[in-house]
């Protein structure tokens, strides 16, 4: 059966490739988060296997969603760890087993990515494809990443990083002044 929404196939196909961007970026994100819950050592082990657990819980309600606001659309959501690895913008450290405090501020560092990418796919959604239903659902999605980052971001107990993980020592030098 035809679908007749308001929005031509070539949007509905826009919206979709956007939105399988999401969910590879969103599964890569999972698969982290549940191997830093699984592998987290030391004395904040506790809270992280705790705080990752719901995370990864959330992050599985997501992904639920991502995949079928593309069927909503008349799209097929990925389904391949070739296609996530394919069309996801972060990228995985196979292999890598980092300290507690390494697992947060790369799971920040992947937050905020995924953040950027969603601001710029909300705009996209609306203004090229006149998507305001998905520009909406793609909004909630990015408040969500926001939250999680900043819980990330609190236990670094006051150290300033940038995105690509460096840390900050202007912001540092200026807080202890």
């Amino acid at each position: 059966m035809s679908i007749n929404i308001g929005l031509s196939e070539q949007e509905r196909q826009g919206v979709t490739d956007i939105l399988n961007k999401v969910l590879a970026d969103a599964y890569l994100l999972l698969i982290k988060t549940k191997k830093y819950h699984w592998d987290v050592v030391g004395p904040q082990f506790r809270t992280l296997h705790e705080l990752w657990k719901e995370h990864y819980e959330a992050l599985t309600i997501s992904i639920d969603a991502v995949a079928e606001r593309v069927r909503m659309l008349n799209g097929y959501p990925l389904g391949t760890a070739e296609g996530f690895l394919k069309n996801a913008s972060l990228k995985e450290h196979p292999g890598d087993l980092p300290s507690a405090q390494e697992m947060v501020k790369r799971l920040v560092i992947d937050h905020e990515q995924i953040i950027r990418n969603l601001r710029g796919f909300v705009d996209q959604t609306s203004e090229e494809f006149h998507d305001e239903g998905t520009s909406d659902f793609l909004t909630g999605l990015m408040e969500a990443h926001e939250e999680m980052a900043w819980m990330l971001r609190s236990f670094l107990d006051g150290e300033s990083f940038e995105s690509s993980g460096t840390r900050d020592k202007e912001l540092a030098t200026n807080k202890s002044a």
